[in-house]
This record gives structure tokens, sequence and C-alpha cells, in this order.
């Protein structure tokens, strides 16, 4: 169990940040995880909003695919799974820019650490 522990306070340094300053477009991903495993929604989606966004996609396409196999006529998903992927580029680029605005301009880190 002691390896667990150890294995669960791992974290890399980002190295974008360390030279730059500023968040990189996958800042707090990892903590986001952390939080969200420990049942913090509000801080995992202030850490990072792709980690919810891609637990709720997945389950949400895999129901789909699940009822789509069942019916006579299957769905095609192609077209579904571009929109999907473009939200998640949406939300990183947005979350990049806004992480950054608040720390440049208005000095606010809305990455605290764990």
């Amino acid at each position: 169990m002691i390896w667990l522990r150890k294995i669960w306070k791992i974290g890399s340094v980002c190295i974008f940040h360390s030279l730059t300053g500023l968040y990189c477009p996958g800042c707090g991903g990892t903590r986001a995880v952390r939080t969200l495993l420990q049942g913090d929604l509000r801080m995992s989606v202030q850490y990072h909003p792709l980690v919810l966004y891609t637990v709720i996609a997945v389950l949400t396409e895999g129901i789909i695919r699940f009822l789509s196999k069942k019916r006579k006529h299957p769905l095609d998903h192609r077209k579904r799974e571009r929109i999907l992927i473009l939200i998640g580029a949406a939300i990183v680029v947005i979350n990049w820019i806004f992480k950054n605005y608040m720390l440049v301009v208005k000095g606010i880190d809305l990455l605290p650490p764990l």
C-alpha cells in the first residue's frame, strides 16, 4: 500500500512552464485526473476541463455504440467522432488562453498545488 501512495504523489514538472513561466496546453491535466478520482469535480475542471469532458464523451460514446449494435441498421459514428475531437481541441485552446490570460494579465494562478 505504501508503493501506491508513492505513485500517487509522483508528478512531473512542465518544462514549458519552467522555461517560460506560462502554462502549456496540457498543464493541470495530471492534477485534474487526481482530483477527479478523489471526487472533486470543481477542482478537476479548474485544473483542466478536458479530463471531465473526456470521461463524459467516452462514456456517452460507449453507450451510443452499444445501443447502435442492437439496431438493425447501425449508426455511422465518424461524424460524431470528428465533432467530439473538435470540441476537445477547442476546450484545450480556450483553457490554455484563459489560464495564461489570468496568470499574466490578472496575476491569478488557477493551478494551485495539490
